[in-house]
């Protein structure tokens, strides 16, 4: 006895195709006896004959490997299910599957669609033909229709109920809008006359898969837009849960038809979906946008057909409305707009500004919601429900850190759990050990081409600055931390017009720390930095430069990220008097700006080398100010130090005494210590000594346009002739 997977699936086909032969058997006798009612002589050589549908039989049940016994008239609908010592035998089957760790591959996708009995036999009556041709002309047979030898909606239905009636409730299963065709298991085959008529075959590659070979049924079947059923959501915070019942009821009666839900996507609106649905008892289906826009799709016939099998479900259809205001959306969602007016399918409509097309108000039976995201109580109580191991003070600094939503909590938890388990190695770690990692995980997105993600990797310890400075830039992370509290739970932020958060200004001139220093805040705050190009975000276009901003700062909100624009004076800079007709759009940006930079709730750190050049209108906006001067002599030296990584082969004789004396910022510093490194590695020298220092600092200075007299390195002067 074998148990390779191909062979046991095999097996196992055979063995539920004996139910598909009993319930044949059946229709070739009923069949027969009309037959005998309506015979003709002379017609024998156009139909299958009797005696040609009894000699098939035999073939087929041989095939499977028990002949059904008893009289065929005897058996009932009933004989599409195994008997008891099938039912045995496909225990025993399972049981040696299990054993080399195999799963049977129809039991697999019975369970990953979660088919019906009646679905199964369908799914096995389209299967037969391809285990053996003598089943396409019994199924002429049955149909009494030599060219109709493939299954369809027909003959499965009256395999499966004996009466008209039982037929008829069962042929939704198999129409367009039933769970094998929407899944893409089985596809119409052709135009047919009518829905009855119309033949069935399995999806490419399923026969193969049904008999062993590997495929994944979750990649290759499903209906992506159906909304697989969650755990029970409670209601957004803002949402009473007495209006919520009586608008689930109302959904539920019809009498409210569409529900509008707006709100940023930390807002919970995913979640008030869902458990809508969940008190509506409605099945959940989903429009997505994308899908709506995706080219080459026909916008009205799209809409059609999703409300059509919204309504033929039952279900509460989800719309997505974000792009309603794009040009080249504006067609498919007047499209949709219509279909919606005209239908009594209950929808729910979601996006972060409100979409209220007249149509749709018209039609009546409108109600919507404006949500706001979860205050800093709100998101502590979901972090200490996810994440119990975690104490008072990390859910504290957790909630103030990440406006999460409860399902990215729950997911951030998952992922936390996961990575303690695979770096546990026999140290106790929890979930709560890994959450910062996990957040950083939920919360990344792809970078958008008008900003680059950097993950922090420098500390305090790097950033070298007077005392009183770098205090204040450590102070800037703990504003952060704390502005939550103080804003959402002391209730401070009443008083505030925008999203609350942190606004920082760091001036000082080039490479003197502003942008280490953003740096090692996100790193404090263990939050990605979000670096802005503002090249890319600046166009000649009008318009495309809010649009351009507009993204930037959505994407820094969805993933919680410390958003740092470099040389802000550029965009920030102050408003002049309008003397052209482009003046007056650069200052609509800056008023674009202004308003965007109050609404964001995070934290955005503004770097300039010119504090002068920044519009007052921004400047009052800034929580935090801070100048950063130019390194002194015993910084320098710190900085030179710092430069030079423990792992570097530094020679003895470098003199940090001497080279804290040049007038270089801690960028130029930076760079002089790596130049004279790839110096020393060319030269073939296995240290980094003070002559490739020498010639690297004189390298600087010319970068920066400036000169470096002999005078400056004093003994090292000769070491300025550079012989390479």
């Amino acid at each position: 006895m074998k148990n390779t997977r191909p062979e046991l699936a095999v097996e196992h086909l055979l063995l539920r195709l004996r139910p598909l032969n009993r319930a044949l058997r059946e229709a070739v006798a009923r069949q027969r006896a009309v037959a005998e009612r309506l015979a003709q002589p002379g017609l024998s050589e156009l139909c299958v004959t009797d005696e040609q549908a009894g000699v098939l039989l035999e073939e087929v049940e041989a095939l499977a490997g028990r002949r059904a016994e008893g009289n065929a008239e005897e058996v009932g609908p009933e004989s599409l299910t195994l008997i008891d010592g099938e039912r045995d035998e496909e225990g025993v089957l399972r049981a040696r599957a299990e054993s080399v760790r195999v799963r049977l591959p129809l039991d697999e996708l019975s369970d990953l669609m979660r088919l019906t009995p009646f679905e199964q036999t369908a799914l096995l009556a389209c299967a037969a033909p391809e285990v053996d041709r003598a089943y396409e002309r019994i199924y002429a047979y049955v149909l009494d229709d030599l060219n109709r030898r493939q299954p369809c909606v027909e003959l499965i239905c009256a395999l499966a109920a004996r009466t008209h009636e039982g037929r008829l409730a069962l042929r939704p299963a198999l129409s367009r809008f039933g769970r094998l065709r929407r899944a893409g298991v089985l596809r119409a085959a052709g135009e047919a006359a009518t829905d009855l008529r119309q033949e069935l075959r399995l999806a490419p590659g399923l026969f193969e898969y049904l008999t062993g070979a590997p495929l994944d049924p979750a990649s290759c079947f499903g209906d992506a837009s159906e909304v697989c059923p969650a755990e029970a959501y409670e209601p957004p915070q803002g949402v009473r849960a007495e209006v919520f019942e009586r608008l689930a009821e109302a959904l539920a009666a019809r009498a409210v038809t569409t529900v509008g839900v707006w709100g940023s996507r930390h807002s919970g609106k995913e979640e008030f979906v869902h458990a809508l649905a969940a008190a509506a008892r409605l099945p959940l289906r989903r429009l997505r946008d994308a899908e709506l826009r995706a080219p080459g799709v026909e916008a009205e016939r799209y809409v059609r057909e999703a409300v059509q099998t919204a309504a033929a479900l039952g279900a509460l259809l989800w719309v997505e409305t974000d792009q309603t205001e794009e040009p080249a959306s504006a067609s498919a969602f007047e499209s949709l707009a219509e279909a919606l007016s005209r239908s009594r399918v209950p929808t729910v409509l979601t996006g972060r500004s409100p979409w209220r097309p007249t149509l749709l108000l018209e039609a009546g039976g409108f109600a919507e919601f404006e949500l706001q995201p979860p205050d800093f109580r709100a998101r502590r109580e979901m972090w200490a429900r996810e994440l119990p191991e975690a104490g008072e003070s990390q859910l504290a600094g957790l909630a103030a850190r990440f406006r999460l939503s409860r399902t990215e909590v729950r997911a951030a938890a998952g992922v936390a759990r996961t990575r303690a388990e695979i770096s546990r190695n026999g140290l106790p770690l929890t979930a709560a050990d890994e959450i910062d990692a996990a957040c950083a995980t939920v919360t990344r997105r792809r970078s958008d081409h008008f900003a680059s993600a950097v993950t922090p990797r420098r500390t305090p310890e790097d950033l070298v600055l007077p005392p009183e400075t770098h205090q204040q830039v450590i102070e800037v992370a703990r504003f952060f931390r704390a502005s939550a509290v103080v804003d959402e739970q002391w209730g401070f932020g009443r008083m505030a017009t925008g999203g609350g958060g942190l606004k920082a200004l760091f001036t000082g001139g080039p490479g003197t720390g502003k942008t280490l220093a953003a740096e090692v805040i996100a790193g404090l705050l263990g939050l990605p930095l979000l670096k802005v190009d503002l090249a890319r975000v600046v166009s000649k276009w009008v318009g495309e430069t809010e649009k351009n901003l507009d993204t930037v700062f959505r994407e820094a909100e969805e993933s919680n990220s410390v958003l740092f624009f470099d040389e802000a004076d550029s965009l920030f800079g102050r408003r002049g008097e309008v003397q052209r007709g482009t003046d007056r759009y650069a200052n609509l940006e800056v008023g674009f700006l202004l308003q965007r930079l109050e609404d964001y709730f995070g934290l955005v750190v503004l770097a300039s080398n010119l504090r002068d050049q920044i519009d007052a209108a921004f400047t009052r906006r800034f929580h935090v100010i801070i100048h950063f001067p130019p390194p002194r002599p015993e910084e320098r030296r710190r900085i030179w130090q710092i430069a030079f990584p423990a792992s570097s082969p530094l020679a003895e004789e470098v003199d940090f005494e001497h080279l804290k004396g040049l007038d270089l910022s801690g960028a130029g510093i930076v760079s002089a210590a790596r130049t004279a490194a790839m110096l020393a590695v060319d030269e073939g020298s296995d240290l980094i000594r003070m002559e490739h220092i020498v010639r690297a600092v004189a390298r600087q200075f010319r970068r920066e346009a400036r000169v470096l007299m002999p005078a400056s390195v004093g003994p090292y002067a000769s070491m300025l002739n550079e012989t390479r």
